[in-house]
């Protein structure tokens, strides 16, 4: 499972590399997850555009890293593909996660969530 990390200022910015996230890679996802984060600003923005299909596994590694973050800092996602987005949708986890239409646009001036 690859990622790209990028950071400036307040906000981590994780872009997934890979097409799934499912039950055969949430272990390498929640462990990388947590290394990338173990030191990281107050905003992670979690870049999902490659990410084509999520399934319940997927989900639960997602909410994990959320969880894992702590108080002070907050996970938002980015570039969700439309297969993604109804996983979030039918789940109503699109009411706990801050959801941006791209990580570009997640990082405009204005754009982080309160």
């Amino acid at each position: 499972m690859e990622f790209e990390s990028l950071r400036s200022n307040d906000t981590l910015r994780i872009n997934v590399l890979t097409p799934r996230i499912d039950a055969a890679c949430v272990i390498q996802f929640k462990d990388r997850m947590r290394e990338l984060c173990a030191d990281c600003p107050p905003r992670v923005i979690l870049d999902l555009a490659q990410v084509d299909f999520l399934d319940s596994s997927g989900l639960g590694a997602v909410v994990t890293a959320m969880k894992h973050l702590g108080p002070g800092r907050r996970l938002e996602l980015a570039g969700l593909t439309p297969k993604v987005a109804k996983v979030f949708r039918l789940t109503r986890m699109d009411t706990v996660f801050t959801i941006h239409d791209s990580a570009d646009q997640a990082l405009e001036p204005g754009s982080s969530a309160a």
